[in-house]
């Protein structure tokens, strides 16, 4: 059996400076490249690289997990959002396919929760530490991919994910972060040109809200091209119905930016908000991936904005008191 072989390279500009005003970074922020098993190996040929990120706050640190070699998941861990160093692995098993994983930290039970998605399911498990490791509690939705948990303001639960293999994303509430209530509802399916690409998909849900208004964050086109790119939809509740931003995508390929997406978002110490996601290494079918962060902002009509960038020096995001 061959054993996987892991190597991290820190694509980094150098940093100079004190506060978050006169510091630059320069994406990508984090490259690892990885030898998958041969048993995955009909499902991803060619390089591969990290994607999918999903990131945490907790106590001064940031934590983000990634899809990794398809055997489990590995977290990462950042005190700054930029420098990050790879920890321990928080979850095994021994089927095909774990995808984009995504942490949730439930505050009324002080537990990790790990939506994982594992050979075309979602599931969860739990830990009591971010970089601990993940307890198995079971399959939660069948053909499904992607799943993202979202705590509104009122302390209701809703799980977010992409049906597979139709690509449709559906939104299951929850009574706790691992029990279901009711069905799931339809929110939105692939039906515009750019989600098409070259076919038709629409994932990677993430939830945001903003001013009594809900911002479903998602992925379209093939996730393998350079084509993928990211828009959203908003709706004035978490179940819908939810519409189409009519300027999507609002993140896409150009000026050497191949295939952004499957975004996670954060906030700063100042509130600012970024979005770390993945893009293409280059414009070849496959998946060599990147992972990277940008900021995104609402302006004062409500719209979101967000944009793509490599080998360009910008603010680093402020992650410390000044």
């Amino acid at each position: 059996m061959r054993a996987a072989i892991l190597w991290l390279l820190l694509a980094v500009l150098p940093i100079t400076g004190s506060s978050g005003a006169d510091r630059t970074y320069s994406n990508p922020v984090l490259v690892d490249v990885i030898n998958i098993e041969k048993r995955n190996w009909d499902l991803f040929p060619g390089t591969f690289g990290i994607g999918d990120p999903s990131v945490l706050f907790h106590k001064n640190t940031y934590y983000l997990y990634p899809t990794g070699d398809n055997r489990g998941y590995d977290v990462y861990i950042s005190s700054d959002l930029i420098h990050w160093n790879k920890g321990p692995r928080i979850f095994r098993t021994n089927e095909r396919g774990a995808w984009a994983p995504h942490v949730f930290y439930n505050n009324s039970d002080q537990t990790f929760y790990l939506y994982y998605t594992v050979n075309r399911r979602v599931g969860v498990a739990a830990a009591d530490k971010p970089d601990g490791t993940f307890e198995d509690k079971g399959s939660l939705v069948p053909n499904a991919i992607d799943a993202h948990m979202f705590l509104d303001e009122d302390g209701r639960y809703y799980l977010y994910y992409a049906e597979y293999p139709s690509f449709v994303i559906y939104v299951q509430p929850m009574e706790t972060p691992v029990q279901k209530k009711g069905g799931p509802l339809l929110i939105i399916k692939p039906d515009r040109s750019w989600e098409k690409r070259p076919y038709a998909v629409t994932e990677a849900p993430w939830m945001l809200k903003h001013r009594g208004t809900y911002y479903l964050l998602y992925s379209g086109g093939g996730a393998n091209t350079q084509d993928y790119a990211i828009g959203y939809a908003t709706g004035k509740s978490p179940v819908g119905p939810f519409s189409k931003y009519p300027g999507n995508p609002i993140v896409k390929k150009g000026d050497g930016i191949f295939g952004p997406g499957h975004p996670s978002v954060i906030k700063d110490r100042e509130g600012q908000l970024w979005m770390m996601y993945h893009q293409q290494k280059d414009e070849s079918r496959g998946w060599n991936r990147i992972i990277c962060i940008d900021p995104l902002r609402f302006d004062k009509h409500g719209t979101l904005h967000g944009r793509a960038t490599r080998n360009r020096p910008q603010p680093v995001p402020v992650t410390s008191g000044r």
